[in-house]
């Protein structure tokens, strides 16, 4: 039994010509697969870059607004009249300060033709024929004074509230008001012009009797000046 051995198909060996084509065959199709995957890659690439190009558009800078021109002198102001031809009076201090007052350098220097004792008292050796000596009964702004009043050094502070500094509340008092020509505050020519809280406002009206101030000077005699003034409370914590 099974004596008989059947020989199977022999099978033949691959030619070399066949293998040279299948390794060109398979590195074409690795050439084009690379070639494809890079394209692929590049175009997403820039696709990417695309969605990330955005372009705005910068808006110039607008020019900056005009300076306001100051504002006119109110129709109620007393214009100073010009000296009378004559001379000046030197007059003591009722109190002499213990403090050498600031010295104003753009003050014109004093002329000893004033003091002549020729013509009119009060007037000055340049004055006009016909000119007036200056009323001091009268309330003078600060651009027609030759020398603007000035607070004195060490005048108190207004009191902080302490309600509103708990609270760190912070604020704001503009103020007018007259100094007269010894230097004192007139209260009842007192005004609040604006206040962000009206105990800041108690507090500027209860401190402000108690401060000093050089008054004013204009044709060589002290007047009257009215004042603005602004009072800012902040909180030190």
């Amino acid at each position: 039994m099974f004596n008989n051995l059947i020989e199977s198909k022999r099978k033949k060996d691959r030619s070399a010509g066949g293998t040279a084509m299948s390794v060109i065959v398979h590195a074409v199709l690795i050439l084009l697969v690379v070639v494809v995957t890079a394209n692929a890659g590049q175009k997403m690439v820039e696709e990417h870059h695309q969605e990330d190009l955005k372009f705005v558009k910068v808006k110039p800078k607008a020019p900056p607004p005009p300076e306001k021109p100051p504002p006119p002198p109110p129709k109620n102001a007393v214009v100073t009249p010009p000296p009378p031809k004559g001379f000046q009076v030197v007059t003591a201090p009722i109190k002499i300060p213990d403090k050498i007052p600031p010295i104003d350098l753009s003050k014109p220097v004093t002329n000893a033709a004033d003091f002549s004792g020729i013509g009119q008292e009060g007037g000055r050796a340049n004055g006009v024929a016909g000119g007036k000596a200056v009323n001091t009964n009268k309330t003078y702004f600060a651009f027609q004074v030759e020398k603007q009043t000035m607070a004195k050094p060490g005048n108190p502070k207004p009191r902080y509230p302490e309600m509103l500094e708990s609270a760190h509340v912070q604020g704001q008092v503009l103020v007018e008001f007259v100094v007269d020509t010894l230097g004192h505050v007139d209260m009842s020519q007192f005004k609040v012009i604006k206040s962000t809280n009206e105990l800041f406002t108690d507090a500027v009206k209860r401190v402000l009797p108690q401060w000093k101030f050089y008054p004013a000077e204009t044709g060589g005699h002290k007047v009257k000046q009215l004042v603005q003034m602004p009072l800012t409370f902040t909180s030190s914590q």
